[in-house]
């Protein structure tokens, strides 16, 4: 067997290569630094070489996450097509689409309250890490809890008067505006007016949409390739300051997440296929088992495509003409796992830097989390750059990521196959009573399918690169 050396590993296993080398060094010089001389020289290190190379990995991807929220939801909200010639399926489409991601969300925040994985640190080690890290944590603590808005400013702050001070003002400490979830209001508004405009008229724009998106990619595939460096510098600078007492809470914290994925895809997802769609939720599990093997290998909804279609009708019996509607279209804006992953850990990181949030600002979280599933893109790591916008906002400095930056590919893989799973079971749950119909309500034959639309035939697409 040929042993291939660490420099050609997969990007996944550099990355947890470096949290293991940072952790285990930060470990190591946390035991031996005791004398206060020891001590400065590592407070210089950390300060001037250390953490320096470790932010500036988080600077590239905090660099891209406006134009990719903006580029990422206009072009999942234009994917789903005209609100006004969706017609039924459509319709039930979108409003199942947010019933399962809501339901999601709610069971990752209920989680994270009661079981509160991130108050397993002592209040010393909380407190030498915001001193640490700084920024708007320290000022948040300072004064108790951020001081919430009023309901009827907040409800206001979500629709923005100027988009681009929202942006401007977004990752502002203690920004009382409407800030990302403004931004991100206006970018499911925009979608919905693009997707309005007949296609002859808006095609340059959404070409040029979907160029941002593509360079927000490579942006952050370049941020990526400086992960396994980065993650190991911030991982020694966290442990060689607090000890072994982070990783406590880190593994709190990972029983929650697939706790919640579990809950989600075997008891909620179990009881829509029993009681609303009339579905034997053992036979339905059986029937997409490759699927789920697919999506837990391949940490990618748009990878998984192919197969999802190809079982979804095979397998599950449903009509192509919906199957292929509802797929296509969940594997960019039906991010269930996603969205119950990105609550469970702001909250959790928001607890370990000790920000205590309001009921409201947790219902903001959520919302936030929700719109980010139309706009996460359906790749490894894709949605990263979200859940750092998301802390900045609620005062958690963007450079905790870090700490469960290392563990992120095992949790990608869980929560992937839960977005997948989520695709099936809204298609099902669409396909219910709806017979052989196309998106706009109309009766069709298989003759016809490949004109039912243009999301039809990029599935057609997809499965003929795939």
């Amino acid at each position: 067997m040929t042993i291939r050396p660490p420099w050609k590993w997969q990007l996944a296993n550099l990355i947890l290569l470096g949290l293991a080398t940072g952790l285990a060094a930060g470990l190591a010089i946390n035991a031996f630094c005791t004398t206060p001389e020891a001590l400065a020289r590592l407070q210089w290190w950390l300060a001037q070489v250390i953490q320096p190379a470790g932010k500036l990995f988080i600077r590239l991807i905090f660099m891209i996450v406006l134009p990719l929220i903006f580029s990422a939801i206009v072009l999942g909200v234009v994917e789903m097509g005209d609100i006004r010639k969706l017609g039924r399926v459509g319709v039930k489409c979108v409003l199942w689409t947010l019933v399962l991601a809501g339901t999601s969300v709610v069971i990752g925040l209920v989680l994270v309250n009661v079981l509160a994985p991130g108050r397993h640190l002592p209040e010393a080690t909380r407190a030498e890490l915001i001193a640490q890290h700084g920024g708007a944590a320290a000022a948040n603590i300072e004064q108790g809890t951020r001081a919430s808005p009023p309901v009827a400013e907040s409800i206001l702050n979500l629709v923005p008067q100027n988009p681009l001070f929202e942006a401007v003002n977004a990752f502002t400490p203690n920004y009382t505006g409407g800030g990302l979830i403004s931004v991100m209001v206006f970018s499911v508004f925009f979608g919905v007016a693009l997707a309005m405009v007949p296609r002859e008229k808006s095609a340059a724009l959404t070409a040029a949409i979907q160029g941002t998106f593509e360079v927000c990619m490579l942006v952050i595939g370049f941020a990526m390739k400086l992960a396994p460096v980065g993650v190991a510098c911030l991982g020694f600078s966290v442990t060689a300051t607090l000890g072994a007492s982070v990783l406590a809470s880190l593994g709190a914290y990972v029983g929650v997440v697939l706790l919640g994925l579990a809950l989600h895809q075997f008891g909620f997802y179990s009881l829509l296929l029993a009681f609303v769609a009339r579905r034997s939720p053992a036979r339905f599990f059986q029937s997409i088992r490759e699927v789920m093997i697919t999506s837990f290998s391949t940490s990618s909804s748009n990878a998984t495509l192919p197969v999802s279609i190809r079982v979804a009708e095979q397998n599950l019996g449903l009509p192509r003409q919906i199957s292929r509607f509802v797929l296509t279209v969940g594997a960019s804006a039906n991010q269930n796992g996603t969205a119950l992953y990105e609550g469970v850990t702001v909250l959790f990181l928001a607890q370990v830097f000790g920000v205590d949030l309001s009921i409201g600002q947790q219902i903001i979280v959520a919302l936030m989390c929700i719109m980010a599933g139309f706009g996460t893109a359906g790749v490894p790591g894709g949605s990263l750059p979200l859940v750092v916008g998301v802390l900045v906002t609620i005062g958690v400095p963007g450079e905790a990521i870090a700490i469960i930056l290392g563990i992120d590919r095992l949790l990608d893989m869980c929560r992937t196959t839960l977005n997948v799973t989520g695709d099936l079971v809204c298609a099902v749950l669409v396909a219910r009573g709806e017979g052989n119909r196309s998106p706009d309500g109309s009766v069709i034959d298989d003759e016809s399918a490949g004109q039912a639309g243009p999301a039809m035939r990029l599935a057609d697409k997809t499965e003929q690169e795939a």
